[in-house]
Order: structure tokens, then sequence, then C-alpha cells
């Protein structure tokens, strides 16, 4: 049976289970930027879909059906990048739970604690990867051939 709880231990229990809560932070201001990014990766490919559907020139037709390819990969990062992370923050708060319940309790279940946060940090990095791909294959699709001086206008 459990006996009764010791102020202390609560303490010292809130304690250690307050260290992850600052890895929640940054994977809730992760979650926020991806998001933030499918969501204007989806109003290019509704933007580029609707003038591919107006359009009979073959060559735009041919970049737009490229730049879609490249939009689609980028969203499935997104979407890659915001599962890893939502699974990061289920690690991270089954890990303070596991904390709090180890110091204040009789059950001897840190194991689980070091391998629920050992879980979680491995998903956040392996989501910042999917956004580094996202923002790479971003990049490579701009086009600055107007800056090398070909630009309307300019001699």
């Amino acid at each position: 049976m459990i006996s009764a709880l010791d102020a202390t231990a609560v303490t010292h229990g809130i304690q250690l289970a307050v260290a992850p809560v600052f890895l929640l932070t940054a994977v809730a201001g992760m979650i926020g930027a991806i998001a933030g990014r499918l969501a204007r990766i989806i109003d290019r490919a509704r933007v580029v879909e609707d003038r591919a559907r107006e359009s009979t020139d073959s060559e735009f037709l041919q970049r737009a059906f490229k730049e879609l390819s490249e939009l689609r990969l980028r969203g499935r990062l997104a979407n890659g990048g915001i599962a890893l992370l939502t699974t990061c923050a289920f690690l991270i708060g089954l890990t303070i739970i596991v904390l709090f319940v180890d110091e204040t309790t009789g059950f001897q279940i840190s194991r689980v604690a070091v391998w629920s946060f050992m879980g979680g940090v491995m998903c956040f990095l392996l989501a910042l990867l999917c956004f580094l791909m996202e923002t790479i294959i971003a990049t490579r699709l701009l086009n600055f051939k107007l800056l090398g001086g070909g630009a309307v206008g300019e001699p």
C-alpha cells in the first residue's frame, strides 16, 4: 500500500519534473514554426494548381508540375516534423509523470523516465532534421535570375 506523501518528496518530485517542461516549450515553438511553414506550402500549392488549370503553356505546366512535386515533399516533411514533435511532447509528458510518481511513491520506475526522455529528445532531433531538409528544399526553389542583371527596366 502507498504511504502518505512526504512534503519534501513532493517538492523534490516537482523540482525533478519541472526541468523537462523547458523542452516542452521548445517543442511548442517548433510546432508553431513548422505549422506556419505548412500553411504557406498549402497556400502556394493552391496558387500553382489554380494557375496550372488556367494555363495551356506546356513549359509553364511542366514547371508547375515540378514545383507541386517539391511542395508535396516539403508538406510531407513538415507533417513528419509535426508528428515527431507531437510524439516528443507525449514522451516528455510521460517523463514528467514518471519522475513525479517515482519520487513521491514507492514505485521504482525511473528507468521508464530515462527511456521516455531519450525517446523524446530523439524525436526532437529527428524533427529538427525534417525542418532542415524542408528549408533546404524551399531555398532550392528560389530563382534569382532577375538579380543577375536581367531585370526588366535595367540596362
